[in-house]
């Protein structure tokens, strides 16, 4: 009979890793960031902007309203990469990583209320800066 142990240990490890989403990463020290950079609230390099110039201005003006990943909330949009663009309903909504996809499009009418609400607090956190 053959030994099922390592592919069942292989497996569930697998599920683990991705069971943990975009927030991998999170706990791992990061170096302090370079002369002309900001620093993330979170202690993460601010990249963002570097980023987020990887899209279109259209797309680069939905992501500044939003600021924040729709499913992974303490991610900023092009924390991980690129934005991904999806659309729900007819709406453009942006998540930080393709493990955030799934989670937007299972509930379209929680991540468009979840959106609203992001933009409202980045519209806030704006003002309060003026």
């Amino acid at each position: 009979m053959p030994n099922i142990k390592t592919p069942l240990a292989t497996l569930a490890l697998l599920i683990a890793f991705v069971m943990t989403g975009c927030n991998v990463n999170k706990d791992k020290p990061q170096p302090d960031a370079p002369a002309g950079q900001t620093q993330a609230a979170s202690g993460k390099t601010d990249d963002v902007a570097a980023e987020r110039s990887k899209l279109s201005p259209e797309d680069r003006a939905l992501v500044e309203a939003q600021e924040w990943c729709v499913v992974s909330s303490e991610e900023r949009l092009g924390s991980m990469g690129p934005p991904l663009k999806l659309d729900i309903k007819g709406q453009p909504v942006f998540v930080c990583c393709k493990g955030c996809k799934r989670k937007a499009e299972a509930d379209p009418d929680k991540t468009l209320a979840k959106v609203e609400g992001l933009k409202a607090k980045a519209k806030a956190e704006r003002d309060a800066k003026k």
